[in-house]
């Protein structure tokens, strides 16, 4: 879209790699992997440019093969929070008062930074830290990211080209400010793309912010930083900071100039930031923008018309990716019992194929969980199943902490459409199946739609059009993103913008211009260019 003289490229999804035997960029990303294996960092904060280092020593390892350190960052506390939010404050001015374009100049060259000469970094990063396989590091880290960067840059294109009508002898225009304060960016562990558009999505907007990354993810938000400061962002625009959550919340949540959170955790967690942040209404200089993205206990739901094939892929796909450690990750499942034996025996033959262990080896599709926290709730889960007389475990069960924290992919088929793990989101690779008589299809939608407290994601296999259509009317407020005849994961930027509503978040669908509406607060100016002189009108006579 033209602006005046400046013109934003037009975007297009980041081609994806594929890795295959034998190709140039498998044999590169392997060669990154062993790099850096053997290459301990240490990881410094970034507070107005500088490098800042807590007291707290924190090593840094693969949860693939937890012994193994690659390397170690310096936590802070309270004081480094303090002075990242003076910081953010003293630059946000300045920054501010560049032009739009020139503000999406830096993010738009960080986009080809990220596609380009750290590319192979970023996935590698990702793969070790975080313990996602090739594919999934180069969707996440690499294309995800580069995406939301480049899509981001246009969307506030057309959000800035939108301007009010004017009548005669008067403009009429729409200034779109940033917040008046500081965002707090608080980022997950699970994507590392997420982790970077939460800072760079307000920042993008005119506003400054303090980033919080998850522990785990810190080995690859200290890349991004990294990059974003090599394209050119300026001292203070964004600050990256590593402190406990609860100590960082009682500085930000308190401080009169927060202005708003970009959010994607934990249900828990963000109610109660809500909640902090409605304690402290009173204290703030204007009312925060709250845009949180939460958890989920995605669905999938079977028709007696389904594809076989197409759904056990879904299932495997959706549940089992990255260790079932994404917010979209299918983990409850509805099958009708006609197709039910079909089902069940093409689901065992595809899992016994499946291998488990660690990202350096392609071979592996399911890798290791984050930490041990996770493990043991997941596990917990899992023998609980076990000694329950409403569960069969049919696939997996199996996991082994000793030297990276694999857990294998797992199934349960449970009699009880409200057992546990059909309602309670365990974020790990643990699917639950109920299967239902073909007769009682609606009411299976009902079941479906009230079971959960969350709304994120889910997907409906059919092959009758009627039943599609009817599953999707009566599911219309049980999904922010609901995909048919497809797994529930892979939101693409640009072509499927994500969230969901319920528990699951406000819905702010990121990786559309709806997102960064939230970060700007518009001004209406209206310039008449002949002002009246008599208070007078017509029908006074």
């Amino acid at each position: 879209m033209s602006t005046g003289f400046f013109k934003v490229p037009q975007p297009t999804n980041e081609p994806i790699y594929s890795y295959a035997v034998g190709s140039s960029e498998r044999q590169l990303l392997q060669d990154t992997l062993h790099t850096l294996r053997n290459k301990q960092v240490e990881v410094s904060m970034r507070i107005h440019g500088k490098s800042v280092q807590g007291s707290k020593k924190v090593a840094m390892t693969c949860p693939h093969d937890h012994q193994h350190i690659l390397g170690y960052y310096y936590e802070g506390g309270k004081k480094e929070i303090a002075e990242a939010i003076d910081s953010a404050l003293s630059a946000r001015a300045a920054w501010a008062a560049l032009t739009w374009q020139e503000r999406v100049s830096i993010f738009l060259k960080a986009a080809d930074l990220s596609a380009n000469k750290y590319r192979m970094e970023l996935n590698a990063r990702t793969m070790l830290g975080q313990s996602k396989n090739a594919y999934q590091a180069e969707i996440d880290s690499a294309c995800e990211w580069v995406d939301f960067l480049r899509f981001n840059a246009h969307y506030a294109t057309q959000i800035y080209a939108d301007q009010p009508i004017s009548s005669p002898g008067v403009w009429n225009r729409l200034e779109y400010r940033p917040l008046e304060g500081f965002v707090y960016a608080l980022t997950p562990f699970n994507f590392t793309a997420i982790a970077g558009n939460l800072p760079a999505a307000p920042a993008m907007m005119g506003n400054t912010v303090v980033w919080k990354p998850a522990p785990q993810q810190i080995y690859s938000a200290a890349l991004l930083m990294q990059i974003l400061e090599e394209a050119g962002l300026p001292a203070g625009v964004i600050n990256l900071v590593f402190a406990d959550g609860p100590e960082a919340g009682e500085v930000v949540f308190k401080h009169r100039d927060f202005a708003g959170i970009h959010f994607t955790g934990s249900t828990k967690v963000f109610q109660t930031i809500w909640q902090n942040i409605g304690n402290n209404i009173a204290n703030y200089k204007s009312y925060p923008r709250i845009v949180g993205e939460t958890g989920g206990k995605d669905f999938v739901l079977a028709h007696a018309s389904a594809d076989v094939k197409a759904l056990v892929t879904g299932l495997i796909r959706g549940a089992f990716e990255y260790q079932g450690q994404k917010c979209s990750a299918a983990s409850r499942a509805y099958v009708p019992a006609s197709l039910w034996p079909a089902v069940k025996s093409q689901l065992q033959s595809d899992l016994a194929k499946i291998k488990v262990g660690g990202t350096e080896d392609f071979g592996n599709f399911v890798n290791a969980v984050i930490d041990q926290k996770a493990f043991d709730k997941i596990t917990s889960y899992i023998q609980e199943a076990k000694n329950s007389k409403e569960v069969e475990v049919i696939a997996g069960g199996g996991f082994d902490a000793s030297k990276g924290y694999f857990v294998e992919p797992t199934v349960l088929l449970t009699t009880n459409p409200h057992y546990r793990t059909m309602e309670e989101e365990i974020f790990g690779p643990v699917l639950t199946i109920y299967v239902y008589p073909d007769q009682d299809w609606k009411a299976t939608l009902n079941l479906v739609d009230q079971t959960s407290a969350y709304a994120l994601t889910g997907a409906i296999f059919s092959q009758d059009a009627y039943a599609l259509s009817e599953a999707a009317k009566a599911l219309e407020n049980a999904a922010g993103n609901l995909y048919l005849n497809d797994k529930c994961t892979g939101a693409v930027v640009g072509q499927q913008p994500f969230g969901g509503a319920r528990a699951s978040g406000t819905n702010d669908k990121a990786g559309s211009y709806l997102n960064l509406l939230r970060w700007v607060s518009p001004r209406t100016v209206k310039e008449v260019f002949s002002s009246p002189t008599d208070f007078r009108y017509p029908f006074l006579g």
